[in-house]
């Protein structure tokens, strides 16, 4: 079973929720969106999870239950199942899981609430409990806060969000220490820093530590340097040839020229959908990666 995750940058749909910070993208807003631009970028990301096809997704950066829809009715090789909640997130942005129940049976979801001190809002974690050929696996979609604002004072929000997924994480490894746990998502991190760290101290591990400082890899390019933000971290569950393990050597990072800018001065950069208020029309800031998970 392949499991993948990806951020699929600001998928809005045209409506102006009064509840989130979503006009900008809407009909009238400052990006000057319409339909023909929305059916675009619906297009586009579908052609990301037909390059990527995987039997189980995560997303972030989603608006709503709609646009989800509309990015599972044009993907035409699956008929994915969804779980979504919606956020407090004050972009209105969201955490999902696509899955193809042909290979994952859904036994449980719900979100982890993550309550920021000084009230800020963000992102829930989405927590889903499912089997694998009778095997159960636990996912978890992450969306961590990001630098937007100062690294210094992420950073720290990033150690609560960390903490707090370490919390859930350690009460399934109560009840059984078998567990098979993996953890996806935009970390806003690389595999070496302290917050993903922090993770090891009840066994979990970044996959993407062996691609650290290859030239030109990773999953995100800031002024051009690039990052491995996107992650996939698995537990010793996961690597002990016990119930389900991951296939360390099928890890991926859908790294294809079109996803990349081929030339000028963003050249190598992820070909994003937006730039500011100007359309580029390409894909997302972020490239999508993948994992194969084997039953033994």
């Amino acid at each position: 079973m392949s499991i993948g995750f990806w951020n699929a940058e600001n998928l809005f749909d045209l409506e102006d929720d009064p509840l989130k910070n979503d006009d900008e993208f809407s009909i009238g807003g400052r990006k000057k969106s319409d339909q023909k631009i929305y059916d675009l970028k619906i297009q586009h990301s579908s052609e990301v999870l037909s390059d990527l096809n995987v039997d189980v997704l995560g997303l972030c950066e989603i608006e709503n239950i709609k646009v989800l829809q509309d990015l599972n009715k044009s993907y035409k090789a699956r008929n994915y199942s969804i779980v979504h909640y919606d956020s407090p997130d004050e972009r209105g942005i969201d955490n999902a899981l696509l899955y193809d129940k042909k290979k994952f049976t859904l036994i449980s979801s719900k979100p982890i609430r993550n309550t920021l001190k000084g009230g800020d809002k963000t992102r829930d974690i989405l927590y889903v409990e499912g089997k694998y050929k009778n095997n159960k696996l636990h996912i978890f979609v992450n969306h961590w806060p990001s630098n937007y604002g100062g690294r210094e004072k992420a950073i720290p929000k990033r150690f609560e969000t960390a903490n707090l997924v370490m919390d859930v994480i350690k009460k399934i490894q109560n009840k059984d220490k078998f567990a098979d746990i993996i953890l996806i998502g935009d970390f806003n991190e690389d595999p070496d820093e302290q917050n993903i760290n922090h993770l090891t101290k009840i066994g979990i591990e970044s996959l993407m530590i062996p691609m650290l400082g290859q030239p030109k890899v990773g999953t995100y390019v800031y002024r051009g340097k690039d990052y491995f933000y996107d992650q996939i971290l698995i537990n010793k569950g996961l690597k002990d040839q016990k119930y389900l393990s991951a296939d360390l050597e099928s890890l991926y990072i859908l790294d294809i020229p079109k996803y990349r800018q081929q030339e000028g001065n963003y050249a190598h950069f992820p070909f994003r959908f937006w730039a500011g208020n100007r359309l580029l029309g390409g894909y997302s800031d972020h490239l999508a990666i993948k994992v194969e998970i084997i039953a033994n």
